[in-house]
């Protein structure tokens, strides 16, 4: 048995005792529902009896939920996202889609700066939606340099050199739109620089 299913079936016990202390059931009620003794479900819940299948089934009848959901497997075609934040150019990427292509979306998070950035326009191929939901966005795009307030979206080719950051250099939270090749290729907007050189936001 490999480490990571040690860690799984470790993890059985706890779960079941989360589970059924948030359904308001006593180890003797779920006893009488399942058939397992009372001392089974008790060595079960304390890690102390190993999570077999012919003990999970009935616990999973018991509880009305799937067999994965008592072992914490994600079950094919499971429509929920699993979040996990990706922090790349001093900010956090939440990823709040998972398609395999096409137009990705993500929750970002600037930090909050002791002192203003000075902006770097980026350019990319590729076209770009935010709206910003916490925290004052500074957005410079070409020539233009717009502070947006929470509820406020904006819209723009990123062909067009551009800028996210703090207005304010408090912490700013956004949605936002875009292709895996924005993420990945960031060429810098000024011309004078090289573009193997380019930073990436």
């Amino acid at each position: 048995m490999d480490h990571t299913t040690e860690d799984v079936l470790d993890a059985v016990g706890p779960r079941l005792r989360a589970l059924r202390r948030d359904r308001g059931i006593t180890l003797a009620d779920l006893a009488a529902t399942t058939g397992v003794s009372q001392s089974t479900l008790s060595r079960l819940e304390s890690g102390k009896r190993r999570a077999t299948l012919e003990l999970l089934l009935p616990l999973a009848r018991a509880y009305d939920v799937p067999l994965d959901d008592l072992v914490g497997a994600p079950r094919t075609g499971d429509p929920r996202i699993h979040l996990k934040p990706i922090r790349r150019f001093g900010m956090t990427f939440i990823p709040l889609s998972r398609r395999p292509g096409g137009v990705h979306a993500f929750k970002m998070i600037i930090p909050a700066q002791p002192e203003p950035l000075e902006p770097t326009p980026q350019t990319h191929d590729g076209f770009e939606w935010l709206y910003v939901l916490n925290g004052r966005l500074r957005l410079v795009l070409g020539e233009r340099d717009l502070t947006l307030p929470p509820g406020e979206a904006a819209e723009f080719d990123t062909s067009l050199p551009h800028w996210l950051g703090s207005a304010d250099g408090g912490v700013v939270e956004l949605l936002i739109l875009f292709g895996l090749q924005g993420m990945r290729v960031h060429v810098r907007a000024d011309p004078h620089r090289s573009s193997h050189g380019g930073s990436r936001r």
